[in-house]
């Protein structure tokens, strides 16, 4: 598929078209995730919340809020819902018991696994359709993507 490019500069056609698979990609894997998510329960936001959860020992409520782009309060309901339904725990700091840490549980980790590998199969077919294939050729690209998203 051709998109027609109507920016005043000059793409480089590779950028263009990795926009145009994220853009598509992005489409489909929510899709498949949405479907996922309904099965659970949880919500786009609240899943997120998981996948950072699965990559700290815990985080604070602070913490969370930073990283969701939302208001404490609101940061607060997303770990309430979550608790309830056994995917996060919340637990006091030693030093001061006024500091919420919330961590996520095994079940919760499961979720996060189970709909990661899910993604990474959609992937991985992607991939395998492309003409060369050649997963090196991606890792690059897929590092230094992953270094700018962090940094937001």
């Amino acid at each position: 598929m051709q998109v027609i490019n109507d920016r005043t500069k000059p793409a480089d056609g590779n950028a263009d078209r990795l926009a145009d698979f994220l853009m598509f990609a992005q489409r489909s894997f929510l899709l498949d995730l949405s479907k996922e998510l309904n099965n659970g329960s949880i919500s786009y936001a609240q899943f997120f919340l998981l996948g950072y959860l699965a990559n700290e020992d815990y985080l604070t409520m602070t913490d969370i809020s930073k990283k969701m782009g939302h208001s404490t309060a609101a940061a607060t309901g997303l770990v309430d819902r979550l608790e309830k339904l056994g995917y996060v725990q919340r637990l006091h700091a030693a030093d001061d018991r006024r500091k919420v840490m919330v961590q996520i549980t095994r079940k919760g980790i499961e979720l996060v696994n189970r709909l990661r590998n899910v993604i990474a199969e959609n992937i991985a077919s992607v991939m395998t359709a492309q003409n060369n294939g050649k997963t090196s050729d991606v890792e690059p690209v897929y590092g230094q993507l992953q270094d700018f998203l962090k940094v937001r």
